[in-house]
Protein backbone atom coordinates (compact mmCIF):
# COMPACT_ATOMS: atom_id res chain seq x y z
CA UNK A 1 0.00 0.00 0.00
CA UNK A 2 1.49 3.40 -1.13
CA UNK A 3 1.40 6.32 0.89
CA UNK A 4 -1.27 8.79 -0.90
CA UNK A 5 -0.30 12.20 1.17
CA UNK A 6 -0.09 15.47 -0.52
CA UNK A 7 1.04 17.26 2.51
CA UNK A 8 4.88 17.93 1.31
CA UNK A 9 5.58 19.76 4.71
CA UNK A 10 4.01 20.59 8.43
CA UNK A 11 3.82 23.67 10.60
CA UNK A 12 4.79 23.72 13.80
CA UNK A 13 2.92 25.62 16.10
CA UNK A 14 5.93 25.31 18.56
CA UNK A 15 5.40 26.36 22.60
CA UNK A 16 4.22 29.92 21.97
CA UNK A 17 3.24 31.85 18.78
CA UNK A 18 4.19 35.08 21.21
CA UNK A 19 7.99 36.61 19.55
CA UNK A 20 8.70 37.75 23.09
CA UNK A 21 7.66 34.14 24.81
CA UNK A 22 9.69 32.13 21.61
CA UNK A 23 13.10 34.57 22.50
CA UNK A 24 12.83 33.72 26.02
CA UNK A 25 11.93 30.20 24.50
CA UNK A 26 15.26 30.52 22.52
CA UNK A 27 17.65 31.41 25.25
CA UNK A 28 16.33 29.13 28.25
CA UNK A 29 16.76 25.96 26.46
CA UNK A 30 19.91 26.81 24.68
CA UNK A 31 21.33 27.04 27.80
CA UNK A 32 19.73 23.75 28.85
CA UNK A 33 20.51 22.02 25.53
CA UNK A 34 24.02 23.01 25.87
CA UNK A 35 24.62 21.87 29.69
CA UNK A 36 22.96 18.24 28.52
CA UNK A 37 25.34 17.50 25.56
CA UNK A 38 28.45 18.82 27.80
CA UNK A 39 27.01 16.93 30.54
CA UNK A 40 26.19 14.02 29.20
CA UNK A 41 29.57 13.95 26.74
CA UNK A 42 31.60 14.98 30.14
CA UNK A 43 30.81 11.44 31.56
CA UNK A 44 30.87 9.40 28.75
CA UNK A 45 34.77 10.58 28.45
CA UNK A 46 35.12 10.61 31.96
CA UNK A 47 34.23 6.94 31.80
CA UNK A 48 36.36 5.97 29.06
CA UNK A 49 39.57 7.47 30.20
CA UNK A 50 39.14 5.75 33.24
CA UNK A 51 39.56 1.97 33.17
CA UNK A 52 39.05 1.25 36.59
CA UNK A 53 35.45 2.69 36.05
CA UNK A 54 34.77 1.16 32.36
CA UNK A 55 36.03 -2.10 33.65
CA UNK A 56 32.41 -1.94 36.05
CA UNK A 57 29.19 -2.93 34.02
CA UNK A 58 26.91 -0.15 36.64
CA UNK A 59 29.63 2.18 34.78
CA UNK A 60 29.76 0.53 31.27
CA UNK A 61 25.46 1.00 31.11
CA UNK A 62 26.36 4.18 32.33
CA UNK A 63 27.78 5.60 29.61
CA UNK A 64 25.76 3.68 27.18
CA UNK A 65 23.06 5.89 28.93
CA UNK A 66 24.70 9.38 29.24
CA UNK A 67 25.12 8.41 25.10
CA UNK A 68 21.72 7.90 24.43
CA UNK A 69 20.75 11.04 26.69
CA UNK A 70 22.67 13.32 24.11
CA UNK A 71 21.83 12.46 21.22
CA UNK A 72 17.75 12.11 22.52
CA UNK A 73 18.12 15.99 23.15
CA UNK A 74 20.13 16.33 19.74
CA UNK A 75 17.03 14.52 18.33
CA UNK A 76 14.66 17.29 19.62
CA UNK A 77 16.04 20.57 20.83
CA UNK A 78 18.53 21.80 17.83
CA UNK A 79 14.80 21.73 15.71
CA UNK A 80 12.95 23.86 18.45
CA UNK A 81 15.64 26.29 19.12
CA UNK A 82 15.82 26.80 15.59
CA UNK A 83 11.99 27.08 14.93
CA UNK A 84 12.24 29.70 17.92
CA UNK A 85 13.77 32.15 15.87
CA UNK A 86 11.46 31.90 12.95
CA UNK A 87 7.66 33.55 12.96
CA UNK A 88 6.69 30.22 10.45
CA UNK A 89 7.72 26.82 11.84
CA UNK A 90 7.88 23.92 9.58
CA UNK A 91 9.29 20.32 8.81
CA UNK A 92 9.29 18.45 5.84
CA UNK A 93 7.68 15.34 5.73
CA UNK A 94 10.15 13.47 5.03
CA UNK A 95 12.16 15.01 8.55
CA UNK A 96 8.89 14.82 10.21
CA UNK A 97 9.00 10.88 9.89
CA UNK A 98 12.64 10.81 10.63
CA UNK A 99 12.12 12.96 13.64
CA UNK A 100 9.42 10.13 15.18
CA UNK A 101 11.87 7.53 14.07
CA UNK A 102 14.79 8.75 15.57
CA UNK A 103 12.38 9.73 19.07
CA UNK A 104 10.85 6.46 19.60
CA UNK A 105 14.20 4.18 18.63
CA UNK A 106 16.28 6.40 21.24
CA UNK A 107 13.81 6.25 23.76
CA UNK A 108 13.00 2.89 23.42
CA UNK A 109 16.75 1.84 23.74
CA UNK A 110 16.95 3.69 26.28
CA UNK A 111 13.85 1.86 28.46
CA UNK A 112 15.73 -1.13 27.73
CA UNK A 113 19.44 -0.07 29.32
CA UNK A 114 17.10 1.52 32.33
CA UNK A 115 16.00 -2.45 32.62
CA UNK A 116 19.67 -3.58 32.62
CA UNK A 117 20.83 -1.66 34.97
CA UNK A 118 18.35 -2.56 37.07
CA UNK A 119 19.47 -6.25 36.61
CA UNK A 120 22.95 -5.51 37.06
CA UNK A 121 21.84 -3.69 40.64
CA UNK A 122 19.73 -6.67 41.48
CA UNK A 123 22.64 -8.78 41.13
CA UNK A 124 25.07 -6.81 42.57
CA UNK A 125 22.86 -6.54 46.02
CA UNK A 126 21.55 -9.42 46.08
CA UNK A 127 23.52 -12.00 44.73
CA UNK A 128 26.78 -10.44 45.16
CA UNK A 129 28.93 -13.24 45.63
CA UNK A 130 27.86 -14.30 42.18
CA UNK A 131 28.31 -10.96 40.54
CA UNK A 132 31.59 -11.09 38.48
CA UNK A 133 30.17 -14.33 37.18
CA UNK A 134 26.57 -13.65 36.06
CA UNK A 135 27.55 -9.64 34.67
CA UNK A 136 30.02 -10.91 32.58
CA UNK A 137 31.20 -9.11 29.24
CA UNK A 138 29.35 -11.40 26.98
CA UNK A 139 25.91 -10.45 28.64
CA UNK A 140 26.61 -6.73 28.79
CA UNK A 141 27.19 -7.11 25.42
CA UNK A 142 24.07 -9.20 25.10
CA UNK A 143 22.11 -7.26 26.82
CA UNK A 144 23.29 -3.84 24.24
CA UNK A 145 22.02 -5.68 21.39
CA UNK A 146 19.17 -5.88 22.64
CA UNK A 147 18.65 -2.41 23.57
CA UNK A 148 19.47 -1.74 19.85
CA UNK A 149 17.39 -4.28 18.21
CA UNK A 150 14.62 -3.75 20.52
CA UNK A 151 14.70 -0.07 20.03
CA UNK A 152 14.43 -0.55 16.12
CA UNK A 153 11.80 -2.78 16.17
CA UNK A 154 9.53 -0.57 18.34
CA UNK A 155 10.65 2.40 16.17
CA UNK A 156 10.48 0.65 12.21
CA UNK A 157 6.74 -0.68 13.33
CA UNK A 158 5.75 2.54 14.45
CA UNK A 159 6.97 4.51 11.36
CA UNK A 160 5.90 2.01 8.91
CA UNK A 161 2.21 2.31 9.82
CA UNK A 162 2.39 5.90 10.23
CA UNK A 163 3.76 5.96 6.39
CA UNK A 164 0.89 4.08 5.22
CA UNK A 165 -1.63 7.03 6.49
CA UNK A 166 -3.06 9.68 4.20
CA UNK A 167 -2.30 13.57 4.72
CA UNK A 168 -4.67 15.17 2.78
CA UNK A 169 -5.36 18.45 3.52
CA UNK A 170 -4.42 20.32 7.31
CA UNK A 171 -0.98 20.49 8.04
CA UNK A 172 -0.40 22.13 11.52
CA UNK A 173 1.13 20.25 14.26
CA UNK A 174 0.51 21.75 17.56
CA UNK A 175 3.12 20.79 19.01
CA UNK A 176 7.05 22.15 18.85
CA UNK A 177 8.17 18.43 17.43
CA UNK A 178 6.66 15.38 15.39
CA UNK A 179 5.06 12.90 17.57
CA UNK A 180 2.44 9.86 16.66
CA UNK A 181 -0.77 11.55 18.10
CA UNK A 182 -0.94 15.69 16.93
CA UNK A 183 -0.04 13.45 13.61
CA UNK A 184 -3.33 11.17 13.78
CA UNK A 185 -5.27 14.59 14.02
CA UNK A 186 -4.01 15.65 10.68
CA UNK A 187 -4.68 12.28 8.91
CA UNK A 188 -7.76 11.64 5.83
CA UNK A 189 -8.77 8.63 7.63
CA UNK A 190 -9.82 6.73 10.85
CA UNK A 191 -7.05 6.64 12.66
CA UNK A 192 -8.83 4.55 15.50
CA UNK A 193 -6.92 1.08 14.87
CA UNK A 194 -3.29 2.80 14.38
CA UNK A 195 -3.91 4.52 17.74
CA UNK A 196 -4.96 1.53 19.11
CA UNK A 197 -1.45 0.08 17.92
CA UNK A 198 0.19 3.19 19.65
CA UNK A 199 -1.14 2.35 22.96
CA UNK A 200 -0.48 -1.56 22.53
CA UNK A 201 3.42 -0.51 21.52
CA UNK A 202 4.16 2.63 23.52
CA UNK A 203 1.96 2.87 26.43
CA UNK A 204 1.20 -1.44 27.05
CA UNK A 205 5.16 -1.72 26.99
CA UNK A 206 6.06 1.42 29.27
CA UNK A 207 3.51 0.44 31.73
CA UNK A 208 4.80 -3.19 31.71
CA UNK A 209 8.49 -2.30 32.16
CA UNK A 210 7.80 0.73 34.59
CA UNK A 211 6.09 -1.76 37.01
CA UNK A 212 8.51 -4.69 36.35
CA UNK A 213 11.55 -2.00 37.25
CA UNK A 214 9.31 -0.88 40.62
CA UNK A 215 9.28 -5.12 41.39
CA UNK A 216 12.53 -5.39 41.04
CA UNK A 217 13.68 -2.67 43.17
CA UNK A 218 10.87 -3.19 45.66
CA UNK A 219 12.59 -6.47 46.22
CA UNK A 220 16.39 -5.10 46.15
CA UNK A 221 15.16 -2.55 48.74
CA UNK A 222 13.68 -5.69 50.80
CA UNK A 223 16.84 -7.40 50.65
CA UNK A 224 18.91 -4.79 52.37
CA UNK A 225 17.42 -5.58 55.22
CA UNK A 226 20.35 -8.59 55.26
CA UNK A 227 22.95 -6.00 55.26
CA UNK A 228 25.06 -3.48 57.40
CA UNK A 229 23.73 0.04 58.27
CA UNK A 230 26.97 1.76 55.64
CA UNK A 231 26.13 -1.28 53.09
CA UNK A 232 22.28 -0.24 53.13
CA UNK A 233 23.01 3.15 52.94
CA UNK A 234 25.19 2.82 49.89
CA UNK A 235 22.67 0.64 48.28
CA UNK A 236 19.72 2.68 48.97
CA UNK A 237 21.71 5.99 47.71
CA UNK A 238 22.52 3.73 44.59
CA UNK A 239 18.75 2.50 43.67
CA UNK A 240 17.63 5.75 44.77
CA UNK A 241 19.24 7.40 41.91
CA UNK A 242 18.12 4.70 39.48
CA UNK A 243 14.63 5.21 40.34
CA UNK A 244 14.77 9.30 40.24
CA UNK A 245 16.05 8.62 36.78
CA UNK A 246 12.87 5.54 36.30
CA UNK A 247 10.05 7.74 37.64
CA UNK A 248 11.07 10.60 35.59
CA UNK A 249 11.32 9.05 32.20
CA UNK A 250 8.52 6.55 32.40
CA UNK A 251 5.30 8.73 33.87
CA UNK A 252 5.46 11.40 31.48
CA UNK A 253 5.67 8.23 28.80
CA UNK A 254 2.66 6.80 30.18
CA UNK A 255 1.03 9.66 30.66
CA UNK A 256 1.14 10.65 26.94
CA UNK A 257 1.05 7.14 25.46
CA UNK A 258 -0.86 4.92 27.31
CA UNK A 259 -4.49 6.38 27.13
CA UNK A 260 -7.03 6.68 24.09
CA UNK A 261 -5.52 8.11 21.13
CA UNK A 262 -6.10 12.24 21.89
CA UNK A 263 -4.03 15.04 22.28
CA UNK A 264 -4.20 17.30 24.86
CA UNK A 265 -2.90 20.66 25.37
CA UNK A 266 -0.62 19.58 28.06
CA UNK A 267 1.43 17.21 26.10
CA UNK A 268 3.63 20.01 25.48
CA UNK A 269 4.78 20.45 28.65
CA UNK A 270 4.77 16.64 29.36
CA UNK A 271 7.16 16.24 26.46
CA UNK A 272 9.28 18.75 27.55
CA UNK A 273 10.13 16.51 30.77
CA UNK A 274 11.10 13.53 29.12
CA UNK A 275 12.75 14.87 25.88
CA UNK A 276 14.57 17.38 27.02
CA UNK A 277 14.29 17.89 31.10
CA UNK A 278 15.20 13.94 31.70
CA UNK A 279 18.54 13.98 29.72
CA UNK A 280 19.38 17.09 31.50
CA UNK A 281 18.67 16.02 35.30
CA UNK A 282 20.17 12.29 34.90
CA UNK A 283 23.86 13.18 34.84
CA UNK A 284 23.14 15.34 38.22
CA UNK A 285 20.86 12.44 39.66
CA UNK A 286 23.08 9.67 38.65
CA UNK A 287 26.97 10.26 38.11
CA UNK A 288 27.73 13.71 39.24
CA UNK A 289 27.01 12.99 42.89
CA UNK A 290 28.87 9.56 42.59
CA UNK A 291 32.04 9.70 44.61
CA UNK A 292 33.84 7.89 42.08
CA UNK A 293 33.14 9.67 39.43
CA UNK A 294 33.91 12.95 40.90
CA UNK A 295 37.18 11.15 41.49
CA UNK A 296 37.66 10.11 37.66
CA UNK A 297 36.99 13.79 36.88
CA UNK A 298 39.51 15.00 39.09
CA UNK A 299 42.29 12.50 38.44
CA UNK A 300 41.10 13.56 34.57
CA UNK A 301 41.22 17.83 34.92
CA UNK A 302 44.61 16.88 36.89
CA UNK A 303 45.95 15.14 33.95
CA UNK A 304 44.67 17.97 31.30
CA UNK A 305 46.23 20.25 33.85
CA UNK A 306 49.99 18.88 33.71
CA UNK A 307 49.48 18.16 29.74
CA UNK A 308 49.16 22.18 29.21
CA UNK A 309 51.64 22.93 31.95
CA UNK A 310 54.14 20.87 29.69
CA UNK A 311 53.23 22.33 26.92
Amino acid sequence: MQNQSLVTEFILLGLSQNPKVQKIVFVVFFFVYIATVGGNMLIVVTIVCSPALLGSPMYFFLTFLSFLDACFSSVITPKMLADSLYERKTISFEGCMIQIFAEHFLAAVEVIVLTAMAYDRYVAICKPLHYSSIMNWRLCGILVGVAWTGGFLHSIIQILFTLQLPFCGPNIIDHFMCDLYPLLKLACTDTHVFGLLVVANSGSICIIIFSLLLVSYGIILFSLRAHSAEGRWKALSTCGSHIAVVVLFFVPCIFIYARPPSAFSSDKMVAILYTILTPLLNPMIYTFRNKDMKNAMRKMWMKLVVVNDEK
